[in-house]
């Protein structure tokens, strides 16, 4: 058996092995409600996941579109806020750091 808190409506929002406060229900180990409950946390957490990994690759792109943009004369440096460039300094040394290593991979 495990325990669970249901909305108002009697939708499944929290299920634990353990009794918790704020539980008012509980369900078996072997009931499709559990089963479908737990197979669509799994797609949740999949599809986050995937929009965390597409989150890092569109902070490369915007890296870049900022880069072209000042390179064009569009915008000036200067002109982002203060804490965008500190960012964006931040991590061009990041990457200008990683590269230098990526070239030595035998010295320490």
């Amino acid at each position: 058996m495990v325990y669970v808190q249901r909305d108002g409506h009697g939708k499944l929002l929290r299920v634990e092995s353990q009794p918790f406060e704020g539980m008012n229900d509980t369900l078996a180990y072997q009931s499709d409600e559990l089963k479908d409950w737990l197979e669509a946390r799994t797609e949740v957490r999949s599809r986050l996941d995937l929009l965390r990994h597409s989150d890092l690759d569109l902070v490369r792109v915007l890296e870049d579109v900022v880069n072209v943009l000042v390179e064009r004369g569009v915008i000036r440096y200067t002109d982002l806020p203060e804490a965008a460039r500190r960012k964006l300094d931040d991590r061009a040394v990041a990457r200008a750091e990683l590269e230098g290593l990526a070239d030595h991979p035998g010295d320490e």
